[in-house]
């Protein structure tokens, strides 16, 4: 068949295109922006350096060439879609099921032979084109402008499945839009890699599907099965699926396990002694020998008022002495049973309420109240009983960056390890926003190479800055606000005759939250309690201004000191929590 002179024509721009790039590796980096200096793009000196300048440049033509790619692969989608659109109007309409399923498996064996793809991939090509060009203009236009990859754009279409039009879209803005409203903080999507963004996107997918997670859930957990297939070697893998919570307390108890045969005698990895471990508890009854080690089980709890509860996962298995870690983030009033906001389980992602509330049910031996923003659900304080607090202070980086923080990785919280981004040697402190939890192999990278981390706060972690002095932003968690129990729909049904004239939402005297009791006796204020005058406001306070107000004298900070803050005075407070408010 002879060529069409337009596809002729672009051949050619893409054959200069590649030639471009090849120019450029081999000038050195002066076609693709002028000479470099020693150090890269974040160096100094003054100083050139021909080595550099390749280094540069490949890295240039790198970033390129992913680009054109990515735009390629738009116009292999944008061509799909329209060749199914051709078909569709060229075929007949059929006249039965079998006469559409033929006429969609001659199209996509059409496409199959075109580019010499099995039937499968070329089935799954067709529907993510419709998908893009149908459904998703700001993926499209994304992969059309080279921001993202093919497997960005694949991702994309995997995740707004059953969400509808307007989910698809608010997922979309969400991470394409820096516009949009509560938009993804941190690193770019473009910038992530694509398995990155699939576990970011899950999560959102998993808070802002139509249907409630906790009936998804008690779908899938009818599929709940073990795998097994063949490899080469003589080996062979064995898969579980399996509910989160099950999953992660496996893996966490593995890892509490073989961190405990690890030592100067033991030459095995952990990763070899997970393996081990795992086939001798099935396979050996559980006897796992010079087992050593404790780790406790922790979750945090948030909400406005900032209440927490913890969880472990245990039962029968090796080694009931060791306890696997299991950090579980709950919403206060999804705790409460108010909402079903869901919860999210360190390294799973998203769980059901009732999930989160089976793990704290469970019993734990630490709880930590995390206060965050109801703006945006970013932590502002998580409890603590001294303040030299390296457990607060190691739960609070889990919290923040949720794995190791350097970029593509997705080591979970669990097998990282705090460090001083400022060396304490100099000058640095020794406090969350001078913390990096990176994981041990990204920690060992930092230290025997010129990668360097930046500087990170209470909230965001650190990026990272490459030795050719390239920056990368790490990922951000994708926090939102809490979700707030609807007050309003156990009053509406109050009879209108009880409520004063002119007043839509009538309270009642006595109001409690659905499933509350009385507080305990010592959260009830005496009869007779007054607020002492010194401390009362005069009637007319509102018409003090702020330069009315007297100035005083604060006292500085005397700092950090080793002595413990005072107890608590509630000390049981998860307890009232329990028996006050009904929590199951």
């Amino acid at each position: 068949m002879e060529s069409n002179a337009a596809v002729v024509q672009g051949e050619e721009a893409v054959d200069a295109s590649v030639a471009a790039f090849m120019a450029a590796l081999a000038g050195g980096g002066l076609a693709a922006g002028g000479p470099a200096v020693s150090g890269g793009r974040g160096g100094g000196g003054g100083v050139d350096d021909p080595l550099q300048r390749v280094a540069d440049a490949a890295l240039d033509v790198l970033g390129g060439v992913a680009r054109s790619e990515a735009k390629l692969a738009a116009v292999k989608a944008v061509a799909a879609a329209a060749l199914a659109g051709a078909t569709k109007a060229m075929n007949p309409p059929p006249g039965s099921p079998h006469e559409a399923t033929a006429q969609d498996r001659s199209l996509v064996a059409e496409v199959g032979c075109a580019l010499a793809i099995g039937d499968r991939a070329a089935g799954a090509l067709l529907a993510e084109a419709h998908a893009l060009t149908a459904s998703l203009p700001r993926t499209l236009a994304a992969l059309q402008g080279g921001t993202i990859s093919w497997a960005h754009a694949r991702t994309m279409v995997d995740q707004t499945v059953g969400l509808g039009p307007a989910g698809a879209a608010a997922l979309e803005a969400h991470f394409l839009d820096p516009d949009a409203p509560g938009a993804v903080r941190g690193c770019p999507v473009g910038e992530m890699p694509a398995y990155r963004f699939r576990a970011k996107a899950r999560g959102w997918r998993e808070r802002h599907h139509p249907e409630s997670l906790a009936k998804r859930h008690a779908k899938s957990l009818a599929d709940r099965r073990v795998e097994c297939w063949p490899d080469n070697d003589a080996m062979a893998w064995v898969a579980a699926y399996l509910p989160a919570d099950q999953a992660s307390a496996i893996w966490n108890r593995l890892t509490a396990i073989s961190r405990g045969l690890q030592g100067p005698d033991e030459a095995r990895t952990l990763t070899q002694l997970r393996a081990d471990n795992f086939a001798e508890a099935l396979l050996g009854g559980g006897n796992i020998s010079r087992v050593t080690g404790h780790s406790e089980a922790t979750s945090a709890g948030h909400g406005e008022a900032g209440s927490s509860g913890g969880g472990e996962v245990a039962g029968p298995g090796p080694s009931s002495s060791i306890r696997p870690q299991v950090l579980v983030t709950v919403p206060v009033f999804s705790l409460m049973g108010l909402t079903d906001e869901p919860a999210v389980l360190d390294g799973a992602g998203p769980i059901p309420a009732s999930m989160a509330r089976d793990l704290v049910a469970d019993g734990a031996s630490s709880f930590y109240r995390v206060l965050v923003d109801p703006r945006d659900g970013a932590p502002l304080e998580i409890g603590r009983t001294s303040y030299r607090v390296t457990k607060a202070m190691r739960n609070w980086l889990r919290l923040r960056d949720g794995k190791c923080p350097f970029p593509g990785c997705s080591n979970p919280s669990l097998d990282n390890e705090a460090d001083h981004l400022l060396a304490w040697h100099n000058g640095g402190t020794t406090e969350v926003s001078n913390l990096g939890q990176p994981c041990p192999k990204h920690h060992k990278l930092r230290h025997t190479s010129g990668w360097k981390p930046t500087p990170a706060t209470t909230t965001a972690p650190p990026g990272w800055t490459s030795p050719t002095g390239r920056h990368y932003t790490s990922e951000h968690q994708d926090w939102e606000p809490p979700h707030w129990p609807d007050w309003n729909a156990g009053l509406r049904n109050a009879s209108s005759a009880a409520r004063p004239k002119g007043q839509d939402l009538y309270v009642p005297e006595y109001f409690s939250l659905p499933g509350c009791r009385e507080l305990p006796a010592y959260f009830n204020m005496p009869d007779d309690f007054e607020v002492p005058a010194c401390f009362a406001l005069p009637e007319e306070f509102d018409l003090v201004k702020d330069l009315d107000l007297p100035d005083f004298d604060v006292p500085e900070d005397p700092g950090p000191s080793e002595d413990e803050l005072p107890k608590d005075p509630f000390p049981e407070w998860h307890l009232w929590l329990t028996e006050s408010l009904g929590v199951p």
